[in-house]
């Protein structure tokens, strides 16, 4: 079995690299990188914004990555089929696809955005809004000037979708939110600066990035709480810690989470981290380092499903 994952550089200069796209091989933990992502056409603005590669999606033999503000889709092979853009899209996370739709987070915009896989354009958004501790999603259509203005309130950084209806986290939700196409409503409510929070069995998945974990909660019946360090190592092995003039990156930083089994969960973390963690067994199985650049941390993790 082999995983794919996707970084950002936190805190990178102009001329450096400031993200990839690299797979694992789990039975053998070779690490093999496939893009390397460097461009002048980015924002340096704070923060991560713009810098790095995001979300992993699929659809077929087609592989969707997103960028802050660009959809790329790519071959197995990684060889470009196209990208696409939209008003709309800034400062993009993760993104999933639920039938023939695939969904991105737009963070500046407060919104989720639809792209037809069919048609390959924006033609669906859902803005997200709080009011007085209750929450309100508004539809218009992203091919039109009359949308929201970039505010970024809730800091969006997760969507996932199933028959019942979009699930979106953000940073200042204070949970994850269910949109089942007539209102949005809190479906359980989460730690401050949770990540890749989505339904498990019968409970909730997350990052619970500010406590350095990742965890699992249960609903049901024997209850299962699990709480799982990431990976941490010694200050004298990490690499440009006093480069990052933006003061974001550090180690620890728990993001990227994708479902191997009913039990066995993978998780990201920085310096780029990818860890395999057992759930029933409440244990670390493995741990693979990517790179020991503090600034250099997982975003995108899923399940590669070629070879």
């Amino acid at each position: 079995m082999k995983l794919v994952t996707t970084s950002v550089v936190r805190g990178s200069h102009q001329g450096e690299s400031h993200g990839g796209v690299y797979l694992l091989d789990l039975e053998s933990q070779a690490v093999s990188q496939k893009l390397d992502w460097n461009t002048a056409a980015i924002d340096w603005q704070g923060r991560g914004w713009d810098r790095g590669l995001r979300g992993i999606a699929f659809d077929g033999d087609v592989v969707y990555i997103a960028a802050s503000d660009e959809l790329f889709a790519y071959r197995p092979d990684f060889s470009l089929i196209g990208s696409w853009r939209n008003t709309y899209l800034r400062h993009c996370h993760e993104i999933a696809v639920h039938e023939r739709r695939l969904y991105l987070t737009s963070t500046a915009f407060d919104t989720v955005l639809g792209f037809d896989l069919d048609a390959h354009e924006f033609n669906w958004a859902l803005h997200l809004a709080a009011h007085q501790f209750q929450f309100k999603g508004n539809l218009f259509d992203p091919r039109l000037a009359d949308g929201p203005l970039p505010l970024n309130k809730l800091h969006l950084n997760n969507v996932h979708s199933t028959q019942g209806g979009l699930y979106v986290t953000g940073l200042k939700t204070g949970g994850m939110l269910l949109y089942n196409g007539e209102r949005v409503q809190m479906s359980v409510e989460l730690p401050p600066g949770t990540h890749n929070a989505q339904p498990f069995r019968d409970g909730v998945l997350f990052n619970d990035t500010e406590a350095d974990a990742l965890r699992y909660t249960g609903r049901g019946e024997g209850r299962e709480d699990r709480a799982l360090k990431v990976p941490r190592y010694p200050a004298d092995a990490l690499l440009n810690i006093d480069l990052d003039q933006t003061n974001v990156a550090r180690p620890g930083f728990a993001r990227g989470l994708c479902v191997i089994s009913a039990a066995v969960v993978a998780g990201g973390s920085s310096p780029s981290t990818i860890s395999v963690y057992d759930l029933k067994a409440n244990t670390r199985l493995l741990s693979v380092n990517l790179t020991m650049d503090v600034r250099n941390a997982i975003h995108g993790l899923a399940v590669w499903p070629y070879d």
